[in-house]
């Protein structure tokens, strides 16, 4: 999630509700420790309103990763976390992320020093392998229980699929079986049925949500609105995506709040807003990297997309904004009703 889940959007997703703890974007562990590495340093930023928060740190030299974490831990965050599941060729080329899969005793040796080195919570993400013909997943995660750490999280596809082809959710439940420690489940939970549904199939601990946020950042709140419907009704899911007809069966009403054009305006607005005010340097390239999440679903989107992308500045961008919601819903009344 690296270029996405900076401090804006991190207290962006906090305060529209639902999620529990949020972590930085990928950050370098040998940036860290480079004094004239700015870039990993603001990876780093964060404010008091976004506890609990986690950094996650990559890199492949154990005592690097160790004097990191330190430093993570010294600037008061709540957990450090190990990315051992990015499939970015320049960051496997050198041994960073999923790159460090095909060698579990260097893994160890991460595992011992950063543990020694902190006194916060230590986790780690991974992928279940390389390949599907070196899974990885269960060993890796029975090492890192031995090793002390707090807990794992597994994006259920190989090093090799990518983000392509559908997660393996049974390698979830494979490392649920194996650990004690709490087990996070990771890919293809695009809706809250799909969230509750690997609850259900893995018996995971929690759950892990990344890509869907951008284009759903409801995602959260409405996957607890979900629970709570599923624990007054007492059914329990079992489904994965595909399955919207056994839902309707089991829930005589909407499970979740859906967001109206209203609340996509407002969205669009507080973010852009939120952007201006925190004075990032690339805040228009911000916006123009989010229009096409956040504008989706939103009836004429690609015309607000195209004001966006040929706007020159943050003002301007958030002008054409106002501008497209504005003469949308007054002109249907639809504003004045639902701001009353």
């Amino acid at each position: 999630m690296a270029g996405v889940t900076d401090t804006v959007f991190r207290r962006f997703i906090r305060k529209l509700g639902g999620c529990g703890l949020i972590m930085t974007e990928f950050t370098s562990a040998d940036g860290v420790l480079r004094k004239k590495d700015q870039k990993a340093r603001r990876y780093l930023h964060f404010y008091d309103d976004e506890h609990p928060i986690s950094a996650q740190l990559f890199g492949s030299d154990p005592q690097v990763m160790a004097e990191a974490a330190r430093m993570v831990e010294g600037l008061g965050f709540d957990l450090v976390d190990l990315n051992l599941g990015c499939p970015a060729k320049k960051v496997v080329k050198c041994n960073g992320g999923s790159g460090l899969l095909r060698d579990l005793p260097a893994i160890g040796r991460i595992f011992e020093a950063v543990r020694s080195a902190v006194t916060i919570p230590f986790t780690v993400k991974f992928r279940a392998g390389w390949s599907d013909d070196e899974i990885v997943c269960v060993e890796l995660a029975r090492m890192a229980e031995s090793c002390g750490l707090a807990a794992v999280a597994l994006h259920a596809r190989t090093r090799e699929q990518g983000y392509s082809g559908q997660a393996r959710w049974e390698w979830i439940a494979a490392i649920k079986d194996a650990v004690k420690i709490p087990v996070v489940g990771n890919g293809d939970i695009r809706t809250p049925e799909d969230a509750c549904a690997m609850v259900t199939q893995t018996g995971c601990d929690a759950v892990m949500i990344g890509r869907t946020a951008p284009s759903n950042p409801w995602i959260f709140r409405q996957i607890q609105q979900y629970c709570q419907e599923i624990g007054n009704s007492h059914v329990g899911p079992g489904l994965r995506p595909g399955h919207a007809e056994q839902r309707s069966a089991a829930f005589s009403g909407q499970p979740y709040d859906e967001p109206t054009e209203v609340d996509r305006y407002e969205m669009i607005r507080t973010y852009f807003q939120m952007l201006i005010e925190e004075e990032l340097p690339d805040a228009v390239g911000k916006m123009k990297q989010f229009a096409s999440w956040f504008s989706h679903g939103v009836p004429g989107g690609g015309a607000l997309r195209k004001a966006i992308y040929e706007s020159k500045s943050a003002a301007e961008i958030l002008g054409r904004v106002e501008e497209f919601f504005e003469a949308r819903l007054c002109g249907a009344g639809t504003l004045a009703r639902e701001t009353v």
